[in-house]
């Protein structure tokens, strides 16, 4: 899980934004499918280690489907990039930067006097056997390997230093330089590669060229369980997988997106439960126009903050309002909204762009949602609000503001009668519970209505909230909806 948000928030958003904003955009994700963890891991399993790697990588892209999150520009791989791993290792030698010790490479961080520049770590405090390796071969304790020699039973490759594998720092280096060049823009990562990894990258970088440069560094905090951090070994790990065997997948991406990156992330059923039962409200209260068409004929002419071009199947109704802007025909609608509209519409996006300029601020921005939700929703449903002038203009003018908001987030789902039907089904599968069972307590709460026995249809109601399964009456009857269990509810009271 914690690979997952360090591929959507340290590197997939800035992308998003960026082409959001205008700028053409090269994302590069690269995989790290030989190292000594694969190794390892290959060898307990009998499996061959880039097979298992190969593997591994097919099931986290199917993950970063689910998150919807953007496909890189290119996801090189190090045992497709073996040639400019050698070259690079070869140019570092001769550059003076390294020496060769029984088939292995050994990058000197002293002679890199700039070594540490990015962790603020001085020299000295590197102490042999903290995240380094000890090795009495090497010049200095935190000198660290680019080439290893071969080990029965281990991959490996042939190199003018005798057969054997790249280190871990070394490859991430040639990939970037191989698809960037050695200066480029944005480099992203979890914070716990700041050091050494991402330290080691930089030093090899400038040592094979002293103009390397990265001109933004983004690190994602780590993933916390009920305020513990996540590990193996304290048993409290869990996949994404097993997240969306109960919770949407867009519920999981609104509750990631919730935290701003450089944060750790606070893993609890408490607040999955919010971010669904949010998610849900997003989907099933504002609404977008129908077609381009009337996009078109209500927005034309409009002075509304503009944005990149949104693909036409983003052009979807959300639920709620579908019917509302459905019925009128799109003629008949006039190229003007009120000046309340406008200023709640100008407010939003300048917060949005304010916030994501401002180092990706995404709990600022789902935040500043609640205005032009609550505005939708009153011209939906009070008395009021319905009798307000241009009032399906205003609701097509909130609608592809937010569309556009909601699609750069990633938030954007092709059919939102579909999600929301997801979304119940996730919510009866946490109850425990299957619809008709549900529609059968409605039944008998109807029944225990219409004979005065209040009690009984109290008890149906409560004991519905219990798993998290909310009644709606209304004069057409009683629908469902998934809401926080009750039990949860009153968790979320005690942590505000």
């Amino acid at each position: 899980m914690t690979s997952a948000i360090s591929a959507m928030l340290g590197s997939m958003l800035p992308s998003i934004y960026l082409r959001h904003l205008g700028y053409q955009v090269t994302y590069v994700r690269n995989f790290t499918d030989v190292d000594d963890k694969i190794i390892s891991r290959a060898k307990e399993l009998g499996e061959d280690p880039i097979s298992l790697s190969r593997r591994y990588c097919e099931e986290f892209n199917r993950d970063m489907v689910y998150l919807h999150c953007l496909p890189p520009s290119a996801e090189p791989r190090v045992s497709d990039h073996m040639p400019q791993i050698l070259d690079m290792i070869k140019q570092i030698i001769e550059n003076g930067y390294a020496y060769i010790v029984d088939g292995d490479v050994y990058f000197s961080v002293e002679k890199f006097p700039d070594y540490g520049r990015l962790s603020g770590r001085k020299l000295e405090d590197n102490r042999a056997g903290e995240r380094v390796a000890v090795d009495s071969r090497k010049k200095h304790p935190a000198d660290f390997a680019l080439w290893k020699t071969a080990k029965e039973g281990e991959p490996f490759w042939d190199s003018p230093w005798g057969p054997g594998r790249p280190g871990w720092h070394i490859e991430c280096s040639a990939m970037s330089a191989a698809y960037l060049g050695y200066s480029f823009d944005i480099h992203g990562g979890g914070m716990d590669l700041v050091f050494p990894h991402h330290e080691n990258e930089i030093a090899q970088s400038c040592a094979v060229c002293n103009h390397s440069n990265i001109s933004y560094w983004i690190h994602n905090g780590f993933v916390t369980v009920d305020s513990e951090k996540m590990s193996k070994s304290l048993g409290n790990f869990f996949t994404i997988r097993q997240v969306i065997d109960l919770y949407h997948p867009l519920a999981l991406r609104l509750f990631l997106l919730g935290t701003h990156y450089q944060s750790p992330i606070n893993y609890a059923d408490v607040l999955l439960e919010s971010a669904s039962d949010r998610i849900f409200y997003i989907y099933q209260v504002p609404q977008y126009p129908t077609s381009l068409q009337m996009e078109e004929a209500c927005l034309s002419s409009l002075s509304l903050p503009s944005s990149q071009p949104t693909p036409h199947r983003h052009m979807n109704t959300l639920h709620d309002c579908e019917s509302a802007l459905s019925q009128r025909d799109v003629v008949t609608l006039k190229d003007t909204i009120p000046p309340d509209t406008v200023n709640i519409i100008n407010n939003f996006y300048n917060v949005f762009v304010t916030s994501m300029s401002d180092d990706l601020h995404t709990p600022v921005v789902l935040a500043a949602l609640s205005d032009p939700l609550k505005t939708i929703n009153d011209l939906l449903h009070t008395r009021k609000g319905k009798k307000q002038e241009l009032r399906i203009e205003s609701l097509a003018a909130f609608g592809k503001i937010l569309g556009n908001v909601l699609s750069t987030l990633g938030l954007m789902p092709e059919s939102y009668s579909e999600i929301l039907q997801q979304l119940r089904d996730k919510a009866l599968k946490r109850a425990k519970l299957t619809e008709d069972q549900v529609l059968q307590k409605i039944d008998e709460r109807t029944a225990a209505r219409k004979n005065k026995e209040y009690e009984r249809s109290d008890i149906i109601r409560k004991d519905l909230a219990a798993v998290g399964i909310a009644l709606m009456d209304s004069p057409d009857g009683t629908t469902w909806r998934p809401a926080v269990p009750l039990a949860i509810q009153e968790q979320q009271v005690s942590i505000t």
